[in-house]
């Protein structure tokens, strides 16, 4: 890993708002399951609000392990690593906005309100360099979209 590439990935993450966070079942099936980011800056790790009872937060019971991944038109990341339910009420308060009270009755003192912390070992990501006319028409020509990718140790 290089600092460049650290900070590539550090750029595509603020682009994203909203991820898709792989867990796997007590019986090893691989299971996706959307949720919205709650802390832009990337540290290493990201935050979620979760259902507490939910089909995720069960199978984080079995297998900690998990993948965060984020897809746009240009740009692809995908983050390894592990995640655990923080019992943390200030922390939650801190990033509750108006949005999440749409999923939770009660806002921040909700008992189905949780905390999901991910934290990140590894990273992957691609994206194009090329703007969409450029991407638009090698679509038509045939001609090769100019794009990076790079794996990150975190």
């Amino acid at each position: 890993m290089t600092d460049d590439t650290r900070e590539e990935l550090i750029r595509l993450l603020k682009k994203f708002r909203f991820a898709m966070l792989t867990t796997m079942t007590a019986d090893g099936k691989h299971v996706a399951h959307p949720l919205t980011v709650q802390e832009r800056e990337f540290d290493g790790d990201l935050w979620f609000i979760i259902a507490a009872r939910s089909s995720s937060v069960e199978n984080l019971r079995s297998h900690k392990e998990v993948n965060v991944s984020f897809s746009s038109d240009s740009a692809w990341v995908s983050l390894t690593g592990t995640a655990e339910i923080v019992e943390d009420r200030a922390k939650l308060e801190e990033l509750w906005s108006p949005a999440v009270d749409a999923w939770f009755e009660s806002g921040p003192s909700d008992p189905n309100a949780a905390l999901l912390k991910f934290t990140a070992e590894g990273a992957e990501y691609w994206h194009n360099t090329s703007g969409k006319i450029v991407q638009a028409i090698a679509a038509l020509t045939g001609r090769r979209v100019e794009g990076d990718n790079a794996t990150v140790d975190l």
